[in-house]
């Protein structure tokens, strides 16, 4: 089978072309130059897809004894991933850059090209595994990025790999000193990878400029204090505030509502949090097919937490989906994503869908 393997530079990606290669693929290296400034260099855990990160890369497949290329997706990316980030917050909600770069950048524009190009499937390095056409969670569950691989359709899922899920990130680490990759001890990425200073108020504010606000109390609906613009929240966020003071009663504040078209942040006691139902739209179904009834499951939030037991119902076209959760869940906020996995014991294993939250 005619395999791209997509090597960010990382340890991850490393081993999984190395796995590719040792099945007996016919494999090709690949790294994505995403970056409007290429000469930008990695600082320790922070940033991605760097001049460095490339130079990692093409050493690994010097290694592994396969061809090696980079193709240019700045632009795009830019277009896809950081202006949808900056104008999803500007509207007050919360997105999560990693989903949408694996929906419109390494599973769209990557998988075209390389299917155009006669490969059979794209290598990644994330934590996943896929049974029989089935998108499941990695054995390392600390690493496990079934979450931001949810958004991905049936078709793409059908020419993906992922040859590290059944693995935890101890071994991949060993595995990749005794391999003799340099790579072995090289940092994770952490945060937002094009926002390396790891600011992303600064990144957001030095885009979308300043519209000044109220921050209101729920309770009282008194105006607490101003802000420079709704970027700067998001939801069940207690610190960086602007207020002085806690409530009358001692308690802390946390936001509860972001209103972008009267720039007003509505912060307020803890049990206002609570959610006990969400609507998404723009619902994916890993299998390809829409439920005809409704689903017993777990719904995940967050890339790392905020699961709870609900049952979900799907709208007619399958576009849309509504979960009742049986157990309140708080911080959910517009943007994020709603991943239902199909329930075993307490998590979740396999992904039945997701879609992005609008109502909570």
């Amino acid at each position: 089978m005619r395999v791209l393997a997509a090597m960010s530079g990382g340890v991850d990606s490393a081993v999984a072309a190395a796995r590719a290669v040792e099945a007996g693929h016919d494999v090709v290296g690949v790294h994505l130059a995403l970056s409007t400034a290429p000469g930008t260099l990695r600082t320790g855990s922070r940033g991605c897809c760097s001049k460095e990160d490339a130079g990692d890369a093409r050493r690994v497949a010097d290694i592994l004894g396969i061809p090696f290329y980079v193709w240019d997706f700045a632009d795009r990316f830019k277009e896809d991933v950081i202006d949808e980030f900056v104008g999803a917050y500007a509207a007050g909600d919360t997105p999560n850059p990693c989903l949408t770069c694996n929906e419109k950048i390494k599973f769209s524009a990557l998988s075209e090209r390389a299917q155009a190009l006669g490969f059979d499937a794209v290598a990644t390095g994330h934590y996943a595994r896929l049974v029989d056409g089935e998108l499941r969670r990695a054995v390392d569950e600390d690493k496990d990025q079934s979450y931001v691989l949810a958004v991905l359709t049936a078709r793409q899922l059908a020419h993906a790999m992922f040859p590290i899920g059944d693995t935890p990130k101890s071994e991949i680490r060993a595995e990749a000193a005794r391999r003799g990759l340099a790579v072995a001890d090289k940092p994770d990425s952490h945060d937002i990878c094009f926002i390396p200073s790891g600011d992303t108020r600064a990144f957001l504010g030095a885009r979308i400029g300043i519209r000044t606000g109220k921050v209101v109390d729920a309770v009282t609906g008194e105006s607490l204090a101003d802000h420079d613009g709704v970027h700067g929240f998001t939801i069940g966020q207690r610190k960086g505030l602007g207020i002085d003071a806690p409530a009358a009663d001692g308690s802390p504040r946390y936001v509860t509502a972001i209103d972008s078209a009267t720039a007003t942040v509505t912060v307020g006691p803890r049990d206002r949090l609570d959610v006990w139902s969400i609507d998404a739209e723009r619902a994916v179904w890993t299998r390809g097919t829409v439920p005809d009834e409704d689903i017993d499951c777990v719904v995940q939030v967050r890339a790392h937490g905020g699961l709870a037991p609900a049952r979900a119902r799907a709208s007619a076209d399958g576009t849309a989906f509504t979960v009742e959760l049986g157990e309140p869940l708080t911080g959910v906020a517009r943007g994020q994503a709603a991943v239902l996995y199909r329930p075993d014991a307490t998590r979740g294993d396999e992904v039945i869908g997701c879609g992005r939250i609008v109502r909570a």
